[in-house]
């Protein structure tokens, strides 16, 4: 753990702050936003570097330069700011706020659930769109609460739990860089003829391998309170099946607790894919559904939270660090 966020100031402020601020405000779509920022500049090195011939080196190279441009420039500022506490800390707690999407996954799921209780296919559809990579012209009502719930499942690993697990790790500087990796995949971790090549480090290796611990942590605090033996076994037999070594564990963790049935077929850029169905009870998905995960996903980010402060107090405890 990185020495400027060795006091309680430093670490428990932004923590606080941010957790709460992204629960009262969500997603500040009108102020300027350093994850825009990181998906102008990935967009930019795509459409200069991904043509031509070694498209995979290019994409290498690319996701490695803005990786470590990423978490140079946090470090930087950690670094420049050390003689500022107050200053830092409040900028730290911005950053915390900006990297956290917990409030704004909930807000698009309860959105596109509207649609559907409103009875609106193509309005479901529409909503849908925007917080999924399926096509979804052709959803049913019952598919779109799926993917809903999908959704929410695996973005509860990807834009909560993983950047609280490594702000843990390694303050703001590793949250951001997380962040990056994560919105390379976003934009570039597609199997299409475009990026397959180009966006290969940045999905298979990066966004794969820094979500491997965040996503198995998600399943594990879904299934813990209250204790879920069915959300246990889901876990145990479905995580694995899934195309994505880590999305398969919250998606199974979820679908045990609701005791539903997640995959089947669905079209990706134009291409159908046959996703591994998680979960053999085929049964009509409710509001109800809906509404429970999003309290499961409360639920989970709060003790995620708890654990944090509760590993940190230890830490500190068992080292005799005062600040």
């Amino acid at each position: 753990m990185y020495d400027f966020i060795l006091t309680h100031r430093d670490f428990l402020i932004p923590l606080a702050g941010g957790f709460l601020l992204d629960a009262l405000l969500g997603d500040p779509a009108r102020l300027p936003h350093p994850i825009r920022l990181f998906g102008n500049m990935i967009a930019f090195c795509e459409q200069k570097f991904n043509r031509g011939g070694r498209r995979r080196t290019k994409g290498i190279a690319v996701a490695s330069a803005l990786v470590f441009i990423v978490f140079g420039v946090f470090y930087g500022i950690q670094i420049a700011l050390k003689d500022f506490s107050a200053v830092k800390i409040a900028i730290n707690t911005l950053l915390f706020f900006y990297a956290l999407g917990n409030r704004s996954l909930i807000t698009e799921a309860l959105k596109v659930e509207r649609q559907v209780q409103k009875n609106d296919l193509s309005a479901a559809r529409k909503q849908l769109s925007r917080i999924v990579g399926r096509d979804t012209s052709q959803l049913s009502f019952q598919q779109i609460r799926t993917a809903t719930l999908e959704t929410l499942a695996e973005n509860l690993s990807d834009g909560v739990i993983a950047p609280l697990f490594f702000y843990a790790v390694g303050g703001i500087p590793l949250m951001m860089t997380y962040k990056m990796i994560n919105t390379l995949d976003s934009m570039i971790g597609y199997k299409s003829d475009r990026y397959k090549d180009f966006g290969w480090f940045a999905a298979r290796i990066l966004d794969d391998g820094a979500n491997f611990i965040p996503a198995r942590l998600t399943a594990f605090f879904m299934i813990l309170i209250p204790p879920s033996a069915r959300g246990f076994r889901f876990v145990r037999k479905y995580a694995r099946r899934h195309s994505s070594p880590n999305s398969g564990y919250p998606e199974s963790a979820l679908a045990g607790i609701l005791d539903c049935r997640f995959g089947g077929p669905n079209i990706y850029c134009g291409e159908r894919v046959e996703k591994p169905y998680i979960g053999e009870n085929n049964r009509e998905l409710t509001h109800g559904d809906v509404i429970k995960s999003c309290f499961i996903n409360i639920r989970t980010s709060l003790l995620m939270l708890i654990c944090m402060v509760a590993a940190y107090c230890i830490f500190h405890a068992s080292t005799g660090f005062i600040a």
